[in-house]
């Protein structure tokens, strides 16, 4: 009996995905010369509208992805999705120099962004997506504004409960308020 609750506390626990982003060498000088470590720049999630990122870093490659990791599954967010798929609306972020804007697009578009963004939007499960990084390309800024970004989206319906409204009068159409008037 014991045994099959464990197993089903096993199968609820979701099961995430890691993406390696980035690892630098990197060196400290001491008295007898250079000591190098490593970073690393991983993203996790679950495919499914939650995602994190975390760096690590330790004196051998897999030690810091595997402290990365960590950080990242104790950083998740969850991210409002429309339809599974997409972002509910445009949405700009930014950290230090670095500026990214992230778009919605149609069904079948795909994942239309740069190199550590998309790693961000694989790991989240979007599908459809256009992703423009202005400014820096450092990896660590890109994601840092991926993601503060992505804590400014808000779905129809929290923006309906904030308000104190009902979510069809958020998401109607200017035409119809224009027709109705």
């Amino acid at each position: 009996m014991a045994r099959e609750d464990s197993r089903r506390g096993r199968e609820e626990q979701p099961e995430f995905g890691d993406r390696l982003v980035a690892i630098n060498r990197v060196s400290k000088t001491v008295k007898g010369g250079k000591r190098f470590g490593f970073s690393a720049l991983v993203v996790v999630g679950d495919q499914k509208g939650r995602v994190g990122y975390g760096k690590g870093k330790a004196k051998e490659v897999p030690e810091a992805i595997r402290k990365a990791t960590e950080r990242a599954k104790k950083n998740m967010v969850r991210v409002p999705l429309r339809e599974g798929r997409t972002l509910h609306h445009d949405i700009e972020g930014k950290h230090g120099a670095g500026k990214v804007i992230l778009r919605t697009a149609p069904q079948g578009t795909g994942i239309i962004a740069g190199g550590p963004m998309r790693a961000v939007f694989e790991m989240l499960g979007v599908q459809d997506v256009v992703a423009k990084s202005i400014g820096s390309a450092n990896a660590y800024n890109m994601i840092r504004a991926t993601m503060d970004a992505l804590n400014k989206s808000a779905s129809p319906r929290w923006v309906a409960y904030r308000r104190g409204k009902k979510v069809s009068h958020i998401l109607r159409k200017p035409e119809a308020e224009a027709a109705s008037a």
